[in-house]
């Protein structure tokens, strides 16, 4: 059986998300400062990037401040959850799909739903926008009459 997982590169995704998150290059995740060197990588994922600010003096790296900080699970595996998702399969489908607890997907899929919405611009409304209005009889609401009539009989009013 093949396992996806060993389709897709750790070192790619890396690239990817420091093509995305800097497209104009490196900047502290602290002050936004362009003074920022390379420190050499991390020691459990090689492909993670540690950077030094030097305005501020703080440390962080390719994920600091995202989503994906402070995690076990592989940055790969993080991809292919997005990626399953938008294929609209289950978290149990992915959960099978990646190896993982179904407990473990449930918090992925919700963290990174999360954070897609947190990114979605506000609504920008231009021009000119109409709107109908709806009208929803339920119950005697609307028919005070009707109420009237229910309380005379004995009933209980609404």
């Amino acid at each position: 059986m093949l396992n996806i997982q060993n389709l897709i590169d750790d070192a790619k995704c890396y690239d990817t998300i420091r093509a995305l998150r800097w497209p104009d290059g490196v900047r502290c995740v602290h002050c936004r400062s362009a003074a920022v060197t390379k420190q050499g990588r991390d020691t459990t994922h090689p492909e993670r990037q540690k950077y030094l600010c030097k305005d501020c003096g703080r440390w962080f790296d390719d994920l600091s401040e995202t989503i994906f900080a402070r995690h076990h699970q592989p940055l790969r595996t993080w991809v292919l959850c997005l990626y399953f998702m938008g294929l609209n399969l289950s978290n149990r489908q992915i959960g099978i799909e990646l190896d993982l607890n179904k407990d473990d997907v449930q918090r992925m899929t919700r963290q990174l739903r999360e954070g897609i919405e947190a990114k979605q611009p506000p609504p920008l409304l231009t021009g000119e926008v109409e709107a109908d209005e709806v009208y929803v009889v339920a119950g005697h609401k609307g028919h005070p009459e009707a109420v009237k009539k229910s309380n005379a009989r004995g009933g209980v009013a609404a």
